[in-house]
């Protein structure tokens, strides 16, 4: 089940250049660009900015295959004090430093 993301966050994530194309950018992108939640905290999914992600409509529909993907994109997008602070179960700088070996260290456009 989606979670509504408040109007005026929506708004402005919408002027946000980095909202404006697929985070995933590959050969497959097609549709319109739409939100996904990311992230989950204490079992919900959250609102923070980091953890909301512009996907194409391809990639949201096969979203469960490439989640190291968009979480390495939300990793790289996360403050190191943001790291720190929801790092309970899973130490995410960790995380993020793993799938940077992966990726390759992911850069912000927009």
């Amino acid at each position: 089940m989606t979670r509504p993301i408040p109007a005026e966050q929506r708004d402005e994530m919408s002027q946000d250049p980095f909202y404006q194309k697929c985070c995933v950018a590959d050969e497959n992108c097609s549709g319109v660009i739409q939100f996904h939640h990311n992230f989950t905290w204490q079992g919900k999914r959250t609102d923070h900015k980091f953890g909301i992600l512009p996907v194409c409509e391809y990639h949201h529909r096969i979203e469960a295959s490439i989640k190291d993907k968009l979480d390495w994109v939300m990793l790289n997008r996360m403050s190191d004090s943001e790291l720190k602070q929801f790092s309970k179960a899973v130490n995410l700088k960790d995380k993020r430093d793993r799938l940077n070996k992966i990726y390759d260290s992911y850069k912000i456009n927009g």
